[in-house]
């Protein structure tokens, strides 16, 4: 058998997580002196309260070894192949610890670690996809191998209402920090090869802004996968996750719109009034070729794409005819 094994930066619900049999290993989230688990200990409020009392960002960590092979030993014991996601190295150590803790107990070859390369539910899109195919009973090495396949394409990005959780953390310096409230900044971050980038700035009221925002996803949107959307929040307004929802259902593109709350990492980092919508871009079905010819890095084939993409194929068709007709001169 396999076991999916998360950490909680995957944000995932009690709800889904039951659906597919997933289970969960907790980050760590450091208040001063105070340890707590992720997701069993903590909520995002207590972040706040206590980052907003003492004008700092609380410290994240990752599990320890023994937290891991705690996790692994019960599917070890049975013998089962375990394939465990982590948030993306460039932000934990989590995906070592995950290496570590399998060679601890001897088992390397038997736990399969995805550096996810993203966070949230970014991670949470590649979870349900690999639980998926469990359940069509694929082999572990070829449920990764798709995973790996699928990384580049997976999208994450949320907008930000306050700068002040950024600057605390130092993300942004203390004058951005200032002349963003003043003029009501709210930036865009992305997730960019396994990177927290912000790659644009809106204004104005946050229902105003991350309306635009959402609307200005909306080409991907249409040509993402179709199965789930995902709404992940770190604590907004009703009203605003409501209109994005309504949003999302008027395109008529996705069978599903799931909406969960943000964890530690976006809470402490981005604070309350988050909000991000991520989604798997490309499509129903990926091309052989699409990743090499999506010229522009957008994950979505435009129309030169796919032309480059369609003669690119029917030469490789003809170099395989040529070598046909020359094994049959022969």
């Amino acid at each position: 058998m396999i076991k999916i094994i998360a950490d909680s930066t995957s944000d995932l619900s009690d709800d889904i997580l039951k659906r597919y049999d997933i289970d969960v290993l907790p980050l760590y989230i450091h208040l001063g002196e105070n340890e707590y688990k992720d997701k069993l200990e903590i909520k995002s409020e207590d972040i706040y309260e206590w980052s907003d009392k003492n004008n700092a960002t609380p410290k994240t960590s990752a599990p320890s070894i023994e937290d891991v092979v705690k996790a692994i030993k019960p599917y070890a014991d049975q013998g089962d192949d375990v394939i465990m996601f982590a948030i993306s190295e460039d932000m934990s150590t989590t995906a070592n610890v995950m290496r570590l803790a399998a060679a601890e107990i001897d088992y390397e070859e038997h736990v399969y670690v995805i550096d996810s390369a993203n966070l949230s539910t970014g991670i949470g899109h590649l979870v349900i996809e690999a639980a998926i195919m469990v359940r069509k009973q694929m082999s572990a090495k070829e449920i990764v191998s798709s995973i790996e396949a699928l990384k580049p394409y997976v999208r994450a990005s949320f907008v930000v209402d306050t700068l002040t959780y950024l600057h605390r953390g130092g993300r942004c310096s203390s004058t951005a920090a200032l002349v963003g409230s003043l003029l009501k900044l709210k930036p865009r971050i992305v997730v960019n090869s396994g990177r927290m980038e912000a790659d644009k700035k809106y204004r104005g009221n946050l229902k105003k802004v991350i309306l635009q925002y959402v609307k200005d996803l909306e080409k991907e949107l249409m040509h993402a996968k179709k199965d789930r959307v995902f709404i992940t929040h770190s604590g907004c307004d009703r009203e605003i996750v409501e209109s994005v929802k309504e949003y999302l259902e008027g395109l008529g593109h996705f069978h599903s719109i799931i909406e969960t709350r943000a964890g530690s990492v976006i809470s402490s980092h981005c604070g309350p009034g988050t909000l991000g919508v991520l989604f798997i871009t490309g499509g129903d079905s990926f091309g052989p070729y699409d990743k090499q010819f999506d010229f522009n890095n957008n994950g979505v084939m435009e129309e030169e794409e796919k032309a480059a993409e369609a003669a690119y194929i029917r030469h490789l068709v003809e170099k395989e005819k040529d070598g046909e007709n020359e094994e049959v001169s022969d």
